[in-house]
């Protein structure tokens, strides 16, 4: 871990501050911090707290003179039986982010070779993402691949 810098799990204490890092993180990427960010950040807070508690979404924090400056989430989805894996989830990595102060440090890489540590320590056999602009070059040095994966959006 870099100099001064704690990585540590979240607890479902730490809830709001997922949230908080999310709406950052969305904002970084170019969204508007408006009503829509904030009506977002508001259903996210519940859906988060429940799944901290059960064990269904993980988050790691990493911490620099007491604040949080960096974090990153490990969601199972439910997944259905397939040929990628006998697990009934598919582990999901999302919200992850760095506040500008702190980036250009290794602290993303910090956090996802703890989520990969973790995921392999549990036997999982796949790790999936959606990799902003910022974050590809990231996953590309750690191993993932782009899939086939398609979307439409409906209007």
């Amino acid at each position: 871990m870099t100099s001064g810098y704690r990585l540590r799990k979240g607890t479902p204490a730490d809830a709001p501050l997922v949230v908080e890092q999310r709406r950052a993180m969305f904002v970084d990427m170019g969204e508007p911090d408006d009503a829509k960010m904030a009506e977002m950040s508001r259903r996210f807070l519940p859906w988060v707290e429940e799944r901290l508690a059960n064990g269904t979404y993980r988050a790691w924090l990493i911490e620099h003179d007491g604040q949080s400056v960096a974090g990153a989430g490990l969601w199972l989805k439910e997944g259905q039986p397939g040929l990628r894996s006998e697990v009934a989830f598919v582990p999901y990595v999302l919200n992850v982010y760095c506040h500008p102060d702190h980036r250009g440090r290794g602290l993303a890489r910090q956090l996802m070779e703890a989520i990969i540590g973790a995921c392999r320590d549990e036997g999982m056999s796949v790790v999936e993402l959606h990799a902003s602009e910022f974050g590809r070059h990231l996953y590309e040095t750690m191993g993932f691949k782009a899939t086939n994966e398609m979307r439409l959006k409906l209007e």
